[in-house]
């Protein structure tokens, strides 16, 4: 059948649009949740990539500046907050895990990107990586240089991200954070290098991944339980209990930790030396400490390697807890959220072993 040339350009746009349409339906649908930091920064020249300015640029713009996100997924944003993270309080993160989960909870929502500073992005993670109550992908991101600087590498980590929250590889893998071209676990990741862009490690237990082209290659997942296989509830919290670090060095004092104690810390987390050990003036006030109904979780500023129970303290006898592989910025935020559950030495320690 003949057709004339309005007739044949009406159809034309009419199969492009469907074609589009369908292309569209199949991609993922990502939302991007931004909370500020140095991906979101700007600096006063292309070769300023310290002494920047954080959290300066909105969500929309980092999405626009990166339109190849159209092509692996369908993406949204929403500015949940614009701080640089060294300023992340027990506050924003509960405010962040329920936004998530009422996310997650969406049929239309396939999986989140977070957008974040990196001074406090693992801990973000981990704490989302226990109170996450869903399959779906949750990757949080960040950048080591800010939007404006020449090697810029917010777009590409931007880009790595969406990907990553929209592949079905990822579901169940539990909260993921993604730098560099890699793909690690929320638990194990730490930062390690103060301005680098490769910064984020998971030194001893290694990477869960690559971002590699158009894919996520995945070769190793997490053996502790997190997500919805954790027993965390934040959905009816407005508060975390206070818990606070002490931390082991040569000459050590019991200053900081009393005036811990003093401001109303019901949880302490001790970052000793080696492998967890309670210098000889600080000993006894630990020991009082626990005495009078504060937790005492023993954990390491070395960073890597177990902290054995019973090693260079009793624990059994003084009723301590260690903190097993975590470093100490996470072992305070899976002890705040465990105080939520119980102040059972015995099953905070169970805990600690189980996450």
């Amino acid at each position: 059948m003949h057709r004339s040339k309005p007739a044949q350009f009406i159809f034309a746009l009419f199969a492009f649009l469907m074609a589009f349409s369908v292309h569209a339906q199949k991609l993922p649908n990502v939302m991007i949740l931004a909370t500020g930091g140095t991906i979101a920064g700007t600096g006063a020249t292309s070769t300023t990539t310290v002494g920047y300015t954080a959290a300066t640029v909105g969500v929309q713009q980092l999405i626009n500046a990166v339109p190849e996100l159209r092509k692996v997924a369908n993406v949204s944003g929403e500015q949940v907050f614009q701080i640089a993270s060294e300023s992340m309080t027990n506050e924003h993160w509960l405010t962040l895990g329920k936004r998530v989960n009422t996310l997650l909870a969406q049929p239309n929502v396939d999986g989140i990107v977070i957008t974040h500073g990196t001074d406090t992005l693992e801990e973000t993670a981990y704490f989302l990586n226990l109170v996450v109550k869903s399959r779906k992908p949750v990757v949080l991101v960040g950048a080591m240089r800010p939007s404006t600087a020449l090697s810029a590498d917010g777009p590409i980590n931007l880009y790595n991200a969406v990907l990553i929250a929209g592949s079905q590889d990822a579901v169940g893998k539990g909260v993921l954070v993604a730098l560099g071209d890699q793909i690690h676990s929320a638990r194990d990741v730490t930062k390690a290098n103060t301005s680098t862009p490769d910064a984020f490690k998971t030194a001893e237990l290694g990477m869960m991944g690559y971002v590699q082209g158009p894919k996520a290659h995945f070769y190793r997942v997490s053996t502790r339980k997190h997500t919805t296989e954790t027993e965390f509830d934040i959905s009816s919290l407005n508060a975390l209990p206070q818990v606070d670090i002490v931390y082991g060095y040569a000459n050590m004092n019991a200053v900081a930790l009393n005036a811990f104690i003093a401001a109303g810390a019901k949880g302490i987390i001790h970052a000793g030396t080696g492998d967890g050990s309670l210098a000889a003036k600080v000993k006894p006030d630990l020991i009082a400490a626990r005495k009078s109904g504060t937790i005492i979780v023993r954990s390491s500023r070395v960073g890597q390697g177990i902290l054995a129970r019973n090693g260079e303290a009793n624990d059994d006898e003084l009723d301590f807890v260690v903190a097993d592989t975590l470093n100490p910025q996470k072992a305070r935020i899976l002890l705040m959220l465990a105080m939520t559950k119980t102040s059972n030495t015995k099953e905070l320690q169970r805990m600690f072993y189980t996450y």
